[in-house]
Protein backbone atom coordinates (compact mmCIF):
# COMPACT_ATOMS: atom_id res chain seq x y z
CA UNK A 1 0.00 0.00 0.00
CA UNK A 2 1.23 3.40 -0.71
CA UNK A 3 2.16 6.24 1.58
CA UNK A 4 -0.75 8.94 1.73
CA UNK A 5 -0.32 11.75 -0.60
CA UNK A 6 1.40 14.82 1.22
CA UNK A 7 0.83 18.58 0.00
CA UNK A 8 4.17 20.51 -0.56
CA UNK A 9 5.89 21.50 2.84
CA UNK A 10 7.19 25.05 0.66
CA UNK A 11 5.79 27.67 -1.48
CA UNK A 12 8.08 27.12 -4.63
CA UNK A 13 10.47 30.25 -6.03
CA UNK A 14 7.53 32.51 -8.04
CA UNK A 15 10.20 33.59 -10.59
CA UNK A 16 10.28 29.84 -11.30
CA UNK A 17 7.16 28.84 -13.63
CA UNK A 18 7.99 25.02 -13.62
CA UNK A 19 8.49 25.37 -9.92
CA UNK A 20 5.21 27.06 -9.70
CA UNK A 21 3.26 24.58 -11.56
CA UNK A 22 4.77 21.72 -9.95
CA UNK A 23 3.30 23.39 -6.73
CA UNK A 24 0.22 23.77 -7.69
CA UNK A 25 -0.21 20.05 -9.71
CA UNK A 26 1.18 18.28 -6.09
CA UNK A 27 -1.36 20.61 -4.25
CA UNK A 28 -4.66 19.97 -5.97
CA UNK A 29 -3.48 16.05 -6.64
CA UNK A 30 -3.04 15.82 -2.78
CA UNK A 31 -6.73 18.06 -2.43
CA UNK A 32 -8.42 15.36 -4.43
CA UNK A 33 -6.86 12.16 -2.23
CA UNK A 34 -5.29 11.08 -5.87
CA UNK A 35 -1.85 9.11 -6.44
CA UNK A 36 0.33 10.09 -9.57
CA UNK A 37 -0.73 7.63 -11.34
CA UNK A 38 -4.42 8.25 -10.90
CA UNK A 39 -3.43 11.93 -12.38
CA UNK A 40 -1.95 10.34 -15.06
CA UNK A 41 -4.79 8.37 -15.89
CA UNK A 42 -7.08 10.78 -15.99
CA UNK A 43 -4.80 12.85 -17.84
CA UNK A 44 -3.92 10.19 -20.37
CA UNK A 45 -0.23 10.50 -19.82
CA UNK A 46 2.33 8.13 -18.35
CA UNK A 47 2.79 8.36 -14.78
CA UNK A 48 6.68 8.93 -14.53
CA UNK A 49 5.76 11.77 -17.06
CA UNK A 50 3.51 13.29 -14.02
CA UNK A 51 6.57 12.43 -11.45
CA UNK A 52 9.04 14.44 -13.21
CA UNK A 53 6.84 17.87 -13.70
CA UNK A 54 6.41 17.38 -9.77
CA UNK A 55 10.10 17.40 -9.08
CA UNK A 56 10.14 20.18 -11.87
CA UNK A 57 12.47 18.42 -14.43
CA UNK A 58 10.87 18.72 -17.24
CA UNK A 59 9.08 21.80 -19.14
CA UNK A 60 5.59 20.76 -19.88
CA UNK A 61 3.79 21.68 -23.32
CA UNK A 62 0.51 23.52 -23.09
CA UNK A 63 -1.48 20.73 -24.42
CA UNK A 64 -0.27 19.36 -21.18
CA UNK A 65 -1.09 22.14 -19.31
CA UNK A 66 -4.46 22.46 -20.08
CA UNK A 67 -4.80 18.11 -19.56
CA UNK A 68 -3.59 18.87 -15.85
CA UNK A 69 -5.85 21.76 -15.36
CA UNK A 70 -8.78 19.70 -16.68
CA UNK A 71 -8.41 16.61 -14.78
CA UNK A 72 -8.08 19.06 -11.31
CA UNK A 73 -10.66 20.95 -12.36
CA UNK A 74 -8.68 24.50 -12.69
CA UNK A 75 -8.16 27.49 -15.35
CA UNK A 76 -5.01 26.52 -16.78
CA UNK A 77 -3.63 29.98 -16.06
CA UNK A 78 -3.82 29.17 -12.24
CA UNK A 79 -1.64 26.30 -12.44
CA UNK A 80 1.34 28.96 -13.48
CA UNK A 81 0.00 31.60 -10.96
CA UNK A 82 2.78 32.52 -7.93
CA UNK A 83 0.80 31.48 -4.86
CA UNK A 84 0.82 34.39 -2.21
CA UNK A 85 0.97 32.62 0.85
CA UNK A 86 -2.55 32.60 1.73
CA UNK A 87 -3.82 29.92 -0.04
Amino acid sequence: MSAKPQAPSSLPDPNNLRDVLAYWMRLKRVEKGWSQERLAMECDLDRTYVSAVERSRWNVSLSNIERFAQALNVEPWMLLRPPNGSE
